[in-house]
């Protein structure tokens, strides 16, 4: 319990100086976006690649997978269900609605968390592989179908996922993995230095971007939709996680940890970023975003107290 604890401290300690140099504009203004692009174009493919490539196949594409996927469409399904026939939202900002109480920040916190309180990048592959392969495309492809000015063809699906730097970076990995090949050190080495970016500048650039917003604004007339969501992200994904885990999968110790942890990681960022193509459900996203982000490492310590 003291090694998590330590791994949490660790990443908060990061975040709470991207913060500081957010709050003091030490690296100018664009300092996080390009943080995120560094860890999105380079560091995390080179991470994942070096990861997975010396990963368990068996592990990587079994129980865990299972978790992530279906403890994901059951929250999204659940929450997509309330907010169109409770809350009576559009479809369109139904499903973005239900993209921020179900899709996680696999990457951006998801891997920080993985490596310094799991142990090791690997398990969050997963939980990245399945949203980044298939979660987040299909909602694309429905949030298109339900407006005349985006259609998603067959082909435009498929160069989605395939042009994804992080999915080419894990898919050319698992090919390492399963084929027992061994990258020369020569080739590894610098792999190696570049991944090592990829933590410590998510972490930077999620600090940073900490700074500046106000969720929950009454005139938005959509708090019972933001904190809604919040909730379903940090404590229906996580809880239906544990159960399909414990009951339906039979894990249990740090597997059965691994899974839910996962599960609580906070908004995925992206989701705001689909808002603002669709312009739908922008306001629920970006607030969800925030709270998830601010709530999520936590709500993860009582996790980590309450599964130990």
């Amino acid at each position: 319990m003291l090694g998590v604890l330590a791994g949490f401290f660790v990443v908060w300690s990061i975040i709470l100086v991207g913060w500081f140099i957010g709050k003091r504009r030490l690296l100018g203004e664009n300092a996080r976006p390009v943080l995120s692009a560094l860890t999105f174009f380079v560091a995390s493919p080179a991470l994942l690649f070096e990861t997975l490539s010396k990963a368990n196949l068996r592990e990587i594409f079994s129980a865990p997978l299972l978790v992530a996927g279906v403890s994901a469409i059951a929250t999204g399904v659940l929450f997509f269900t309330l907010a169109k026939f409770w809350l009576k939202r559009t479809m369109p900002e139904a499903l973005v609605s239900s993209m921020s109480a179900s899709l996680a920040n696999s990457a951006n916190l998801g891997i920080p968390i993985a490596v310094f309180v799991l142990g090791s990048a690997s398990y969050v592959a997963p939980l990245l592989i399945f949203q980044l392969a298939f979660f987040t495309p299909l909602y694309l492809m429905l949030l298109d179908s339900s407006m005349s000015t985006h259609r998603t063809t067959p082909l435009r699906f498929v160069l989605m996922i395939t042009k994804n730097p992080m999915i080419v970076g894990s898919a050319i990995g698992l090919l390492v993995a399963g084929t027992g090949f061994k990258v020369p050190d020569l080739i590894l080495q610098p792999i190696h230095l570049i991944g090592g970016a990829a933590i410590p500048a998510m972490l930077l650039a999620f600090g940073m971007s900490l700074n500046g917003s106000r969720p929950l604004q009454k005139s938005s007339a959509r708090r019972i939709d933001a904190l809604l969501a919040t909730s379903f992200k940090l404590l229906v994904h996580p809880a239906l996680a544990f159960l399909f885990a414990r009951f339906a999968l039979g894990l249990d110790g740090h597997d059965l940890f691994a899974a839910v942890i996962a599960a609580a990681l906070p908004t995925a960022q992206n989701v705001f970023v689909a808002a603002s193509r669709y312009k739908a459900g922008i306001i629920v996203a970006k607030d969800t975003v925030l709270l998830t982000t601010v709530i999520a490492v936590p709500a993860m310590i009582v996790l980590a107290l309450l599964l130990a």
